[in-house]
């Protein structure tokens, strides 16, 4: 099966309740994107949760358990939202492209839900301007709405509108409750890396071994890896 590249979640959030804590923040010092080769124009993001509790760590990256930032206090919607996803954060930012900005193609790694973690985008401000590509498929995601994206597939994005483009972006970690979530939405197979396909010589040498194990037993064993189907 191949991997899941998106998943439009039945989830809906309040559009004015969002919006009016993106105002809180928006008179705000943002910090430039650190990916800078990836982007023409003016990308920048506040953290919400960060390593050392600062808005201006924004790396997505982080090794340790997050704290609240000070600006997540003054928020309060997005803080039960980030409540009542009952999962382990390793980044929350709001990232904000402005109109005329591009991001380049380009992909991330071990940001599938395969590698045991994911990423969530939930749209504040956008407009019908911004095309967002994800392996070659455009995905319209509005206010309001909670998306996964596998940042592991080539993904660009150039907001062509004239205003700015604000997302609530949540990196978490994968357990029993995400597993519910995203099962739903597809089969739990659709989130399993495939295995690496053998050569002959390491086939070959697979079925010396299983038969001097015991030819019996694992013939059916040897008879799929002949069929390619192991």
């Amino acid at each position: 099966m191949e991997l899941v590249r998106a998943i439009k979640f039945p989830i809906a959030f309040d559009i004015d309740r969002l919006q009016a804590d993106v105002q809180k923040v928006l008179s705000l010092e943002w910090t430039d994107h650190y990916n800078r080769k990836d982007y023409n124009g003016k990308w920048t993001s506040i953290a919400l949760m960060s390593e050392d509790g600062k808005s201006d760590s924004i790396f997505a990256l982080n090794q340790n358990k997050l704290r609240d930032t000070a600006i997540l206090e003054q928020c309060p919607y997005f803080k039960s939202i980030l409540n009542d996803f009952p999962f382990e954060k390793t980044a929350v930012r709001l990232l904000n492209l402005t109109a005329g900005t591009e991001i380049k193609p380009h992909r991330d790694y071990c940001l599938g839900y395969e590698d045991g973690c994911f990423r969530l985008h939930i749209p504040i401000i956008t407009n019908p301007d911004v095309v967002f590509l994800l392996d070659d498929e455009r995905l319209i995601m509005n206010e309001g709405e909670c998306w996964y994206i596998n940042a592991n597939f080539t993904h660009s994005v150039i907001n062509n509108g004239t205003q700015d483009r604000i997302h609530l972006v949540i990196d978490g970690l994968q357990n029993e409750w995400t597993d519910a979530l995203f099962y739903k939405e597809a089969h739990p197979e659709q989130f399993r890396k495939p295995l690496p396909e053998m050569s002959e010589v390491e086939k070959q040498r697979i079925i010396e071994e299983l038969n001097r194990m015991n030819p019996v037993l694992t013939a059916s064993i040897i008879q799929n890896m002949e069929n390619n189907k192991l």
